[in-house]
């Protein structure tokens, strides 16, 4: 056991909210839904945004990561300010933000103002996504909240199909301030449904959750940890590959492919049916072949999809199905690499959400100076991602797969 100072007092007290299970699991959804549906919604429409507002590619690619460098830093502040006071403040403070960062977003007049408020929406919904999971410890046991947890991830899932498919509805008819408009009523009816529903779910507030001197030791320990080195990496990598899908897949698929904002919203739809049925297929491995086993073999996908949309890239081929098989086998190996890195990391979650935002930020920029009018810098992102991850996968995780217990 580890002499690391810890971040939080141990053990809990029981909590003094009970929540019944399917109200607890349909905030979560609703919570953790804020994140696809702010990032997957509005895709559809951003060529015609960057057009309209007339934004050179790489302001244009700065709307999404920004937003996720804001969203991955925030989760570090609050974190601490949830333990510290409480899990509905922070809740109503960062769902108000959210809510006038989305009205923002409709009204901005030029690329600038939308990224700022894109970058405000981003920080914002990090309170939402970190509150969500730190429900879910206050009111369960593991294996409780394990199951909670996973009917609200199943609603998360219906919320991933539906947001680009909505959003493609919307971006043909009303343009992007539409879609941009949907999410911010979303995020209304979300910030309602918190005031009126939902309380405080912390039985016991930690003093110390905000001072630097209890955080830094216990954060440095952790980050020491080859095992939380390793699934972080997994899922930086995987998360880099799905970012390079979300950030470049509009403009190929719509201006270079041909497809209709419509038709693109049910491709990102597919998309993510891709990743829920490889989740499915995680749970099954999982028993028969534990964390590594089942992270080798999602592997061979994440590299089959790669190979595939580079495959066909570097051939000169602007195929679409070419690009749709690959797009679905990565992010079917997706499913099966996420859940078991985010379960794998060990620590404070927010820790592992930086490190994939500055990855989303870095692959971000790179997209907005590398777009040309080809499928090329995709295909070939997503491969270089793809090789990434299974190197990671047959090796790393092969070596330090089993999470160590962590004391800090």
């Amino acid at each position: 056991m580890s002499s690391a100072p810890r971040v939080v007092d141990a053990p809990r007290s029981p909590p003094r909210t009970e929540l019944p299970a399917h109200l607890a699991a349909l905030f979560i959804a609703l919570l953790l839904g804020l994140q696809p549906l702010t990032t997957d919604l509005y895709l559809p429409a951003l060529p015609t945004l960057t057009r309209q507002l007339a934004a050179p590619m790489h302001l244009a690619q700065m709307t999404m990561a920004a937003l996720m460098l804001s969203f991955g830093v925030a989760q570090l502040v609050w974190g601490p300010l949830a333990d510290r006071f409480g899990r509905r403040p922070v809740l109503l403070i960062g769902l108000s933000l959210y809510l006038l960062a989305s009205a923002g977003g409709v009204l901005a007049p030029n690329i600038e103002t939308l990224i700022v408020a894109r970058v405000v929406q981003g920080a914002a919904m990090a309170a939402a996504v970190v509150c969500a999971r730190a429900m879910v410890r206050d009111l369960y046991e593991p294996h409780e909240g394990a199951h909670v947890m996973s009917r609200g991830l199943s609603g998360l899932g219906i919320i991933a199909i539906a947001s680009p498919t909505l959003g493609g509805l919307v971006a043909h008819w009303l343009g992007w301030r539409g879609a941009l408009a949907v999410v911010a009523i979303v995020g209304a009816i979300t910030l309602w449904a918190v005031w009126r529903k939902l309380p405080e779910t912390l039985a016991q507030r930690n003093p110390r959750a905000t001072q630097l001197r209890a955080l830094a030791p216990a954060w440095w320990h952790i980050l020491r940890n080859p095992t939380f080195f390793t699934w972080t990496a997994l899922i930086a990598a995987t998360y880099g590959g799905l970012f390079t899908l979300l950030s470049a897949s509009s403009f190929v698929y719509i201006e270079v492919l041909g497809l209709n904002p419509s038709l693109f919203g049910v491709v990102l739809g597919s998309a993510s049916v891709s990743y829920l049925i490889g989740t499915v297929v995680c749970r099954r491995w999982l028993l028969r072949f534990g964390m590594a086993g089942a992270v080798g073999r999602g592997a061979l996908f994440t590299l089959a999809g790669g190979v595939v949309m580079g495959g066909f890239a570097l051939a000169g081929v602007q195929s679409l199905w070419g690009m749709l098989i690959g797009h679905w086998l990565f992010c079917f190996g997706h499913g099966i690499h996420q859940p078991c890195g985010q379960a794998g990391a060990i620590g404070p979650f927010p820790l592992a959400g930086f490190v994939l935002a500055f990855v989303a930020f870095f692959v971000g920029q790179w997209l907005g100076v590398s777009l040309d009018g080809t499928v090329r810098p995709m295909a070939l992102c997503l491969g270089f991602w793809a090789l990434v991850t299974s190197g990671i996968a047959w090796t790393l995780v092969q070596r330090h797969a089993l999470p160590r217990v962590a004391t800090a």
